[in-house]
């Protein structure tokens, strides 16, 4: 369950990702172990319990050899039934005795477990938060925003370098659970992005479900971090100029990219399965981005060994069929289509 961060206010909730063994389960293991304990302590009394004394004189039966194990091992002792027989002497100092240093250790660091898990989590946040640099924050963990992960995954960007913003709790939940650091709250609002740490990120990633808050998210994001590069999904066409005048560096319409594959597939479906083949990150084709080699520099298009969909020159994309894009220059970055490695390493490009 994701509970507020007690280091921040605004009810704003940010958790590193969780552990492989849960709280509940740490000590419900430990419990388990305790009575374990209280168990065998038990059995022991009991198969001795002619070595004991009890006060009645009436012997000693079960619930005598429990409740002297309870008040023996919590350190009370009462003193109403002791041991008086060599060997019953000997059990509780060989084997009692640590038992029940065993349990008060148990019943101890449970309780100081408890007490400085807020503490320790407060203690990692603040060095996560002066640490993280160059991640990249992606707001929204539906659809879009875990494919957008699995992308980002699979070219080499560390989990611990990817945040999940959102306001669904179900979703962070998933999300803290496959290893990235998440936030809750709405993505529009400036102090979540802030608790993101959008200003020291390289890239941020809008995914959200409706158009007018990508466009809130997205002025907000660009007012917080100047530098980094934008990338937003929006349903309908007519918010993309809205998007690019907020500040995001490259727009993705989601609609009209289903409608147009829909059209081709229609006529031409092979057409389809080749740019989804492009588009998936398991195998087969990839588009991808690399600088001009420098024997590169000088020659056409046809001289370089990977196919090129067009160059980027000057912060503009040049077409392939454009003349410019046959005199390659030093600087240029190149738009190929490449087959993916069959190792799972991601090779740089850069």
């Amino acid at each position: 369950m994701l509970t507020p961060d007690p280091g921040r206010g605004s009810g704003i909730t940010t958790l590193l990702p969780q552990s492989t063994v849960s709280p509940l389960q740490a000590i419900a293991r430990r419990i388990l172990l305790a009575f374990s304990i209280l168990g065998a302590t038990i059995l022991l009394v009991y198969v001795d319990r002619a070595g004991y004394r009890d006060i009645n004189g009436d012997g000693v039966d079960l619930l005598d050899a429990a409740y002297y194990t309870t008040v023996t091992l919590s350190t009370t002792g009462y003193g109403d039934i002791a041991p008086f027989s060599d060997s019953a002497r000997l059990v509780n100092i060989l084997l009692i005795t640590p038992m029940r240093v065993a349990f008060l250790i148990i019943l101890v660091g449970t309780t100081l477990e408890v007490l400085t898990e807020r503490g320790r989590m407060i203690f990692q946040l603040k060095r996560w938060r002066s640490r993280v640099r160059d991640h990249v924050v992606v707001c929204g963990y539906g659809t879009k925003g875990r494919s957008a992960i699995r992308v980002l995954l699979g070219e080499g960007t560390p989990a611990d370098r990817i945040v999940v913003v959102d306001a669904d709790r179900t979703a962070l939940e998933e999300a803290r659970a496959a290893g990235f650091v998440v936030v809750a709250g709405s993505s529009t609002r400036s102090e979540v992005l802030r608790e993101a740490q959008v200003a020291r990120a390289r890239a941020v990633v809008i995914a959200t479900d409706a158009d007018d808050s990508a466009v809130l998210t997205t002025l907000t994001a660009r007012e917080l971090s100047p530098k980094a590069t934008i990338s937003v999904a929006v349903r309908e066409s007519e918010n993309a100029h809205l998007l690019r005048q907020s500040g995001a560096n490259s727009v993705v319409v989601s609609s009209e990219t289903s409608g147009r594959l829909l059209g081709l597939s229609s006529s031409s479906p092979l057409i389809v399965d080749v740019v989804e083949d492009m588009l998936t990150s398991d195998a087969g084709l990839a588009i991808l981005e690399r600088p001009v080699h420098r024997e590169e520099i000088g020659k056409g298009l046809r001289f370089v060994a990977d196919p090129v969909l067009a160059v980027i020159r000057d912060g503009a994309v040049i077409p392939y069929a454009d003349d410019r894009a046959w005199s390659l220059r030093e600087g240029d970055r190149l738009i190929c289509v490449r087959a993916r490695p069959t190792t799972p390493e991601v090779e740089s490009l850069t």
